[in-house]
């Protein structure tokens, strides 16, 4: 990939997009126009000496990646705002022009003020109970500090919080809720109190239920959906952020742990071994996938084609694939796609991603603010 097109500062030539324009599954136009950081849908009035591009090929909006870690090393610690800003501009490269960072040890706001790195809505630091968690990583708190923890966390993002609903119980040895049924409600009414949505990493089967019955708003890898709550899932609303790349993983923590947890291991296996039935069930169902790589920390950044691959194993369709890496993300958070004087953040692609989820791989442009960036 090339390098920023025109330097920071000067001005972005104007971009005349020949599509055809991938506003929905089964919306297009066949032309639009960037100028001054947007898109137009029909031609806006330009300067006879305007410098205009023309790029050809498929349009569709920036991919959106819903569990992302920026500011965590490799490590397991808290990295630089540096060394932040380059994980993100890697996963910029590979089209995620649009980051909701689902809990980071550091302060990411400084990037939100950096006009070349994906757009970036903040869910502050993980919660998690004490020693439930990777260690360094969460604001640990215990059930009575819990709604507190949440209202502080929401006044620290950007209208999300994070709870971490369950780990390994090791005085059980296997996975287990952190919390009971009144600290879920507890937490959500919190959230929602302070004008905020709430989601929750979760792996074990028990803990979607509390975090269904407690009105959260969205569930985080959700390993232990079943058939009940897959149909509870879709009839709330209550979308799903797939995290494949990652559950393929659990045959390795399976294998750290099964020494002195074997119960924890062979209930990791399980989960891992279900993925893909699990997936494509919720998906039948009607529940909204959205695409999440769990990039930072374990797993290394620029992998949303990796995830995209894992839900082509699944069984999802290619215009599936797309909706849920580009169209419902930005439905669900609020930003804009490729609406008519929306900020012209978007890929163009050779072929149709339509029909082909790997045609995004093969993008020709990456366009942030109306700027061609990679």
């Amino acid at each position: 990939m090339s390098a920023v097109s025109s330097p920071a500062g000067s001005p972005a030539p104007v971009l005349h997009l020949t599509g055809p324009i991938l506003l929905g599954p089964e919306q297009e136009l066949a032309e639009a126009w960037v100028l001054d950081g947007r898109i137009h849908h029909s031609r806006p009035d330009l300067s006879t000496d305007a410098e205009t591009r023309q790029l050809d090929g498929f349009v569709v909006p920036g991919l959106a990646d819903l569990h992302c870690h920026l500011g965590i090393g490799d490590d397991g610690k808290g990295t630089s705002i540096g060394t932040a800003r380059q994980q993100a501009l890697t996963d910029r490269d590979t089209g995620v022009l649009l980051i909701r960072d689902a809990g980071s040890i550091i302060d990411t706001s400084p990037l939100q003020e950096q006009s070349d790195v994906p757009r970036l809505i903040r869910c502050g630091r993980h919660l998690a109970r004490t020693r439930r968690y990777l260690r360094g990583y969460a604001d640990e708190v215990e059930p009575e500090d819990l709604p507190a923890a949440v209202t502080r966390e929401a006044q620290r993002g950007d209208g999300w919080v994070k709870l971490v609903g369950d780990w390994i119980d090791r005085s059980a040895g296997d996975l287990s809720p952190c919390w009971n049924s009144e600290d879920f409600v507890a937490a959500a009414a919190a959230a929602h109190a302070a004008g905020a949505r709430i989601t929750t990493h979760t792996f074990d089967e028990a803990t979607v239920p509390l975090a269904l019955d407690a009105g959260f708003d969205c569930l985080e890898h959700a390993t232990g959906l079943t058939d009940e709550t897959i149909t509870r899932a879709a009839q709330a609303g209550v979308p799903v952020v797939t995290t494949l790349v990652n559950v393929d993983e659990f045959e390795s923590y399976a294998s750290q742990g099964e020494p002195k947890f074997p119960a924890y291991a062979a209930h990791m296996r399980r989960l891992r071994a279900g993925r893909f039935d699990r997936t494509r069930n919720a998906h039948d169902a009607g529940v909204q996938l959205l695409v999440g790589t769990d990039a930072g920390g374990v797993l290394g950044h620029g992998i949303i084609h990796d995830e995209l691959d894992e839900l082509a194993r699944a069984g999802l369709e290619a215009t599936a694939i797309l909706s849920a890496a580009a169209w419902a993300p930005r439905r669900f958070l609020g930003v804009p796609g490729l609406e008519d004087g929306s900020p012209a953040d978007l890929l163009v692609t050779p072929r149709d991603p339509r029909t082909d989820h790997r045609a995004l791989r093969e993008r020709s442009h990456v366009v942030l603010g109306g700027r061609i960036v990679a």
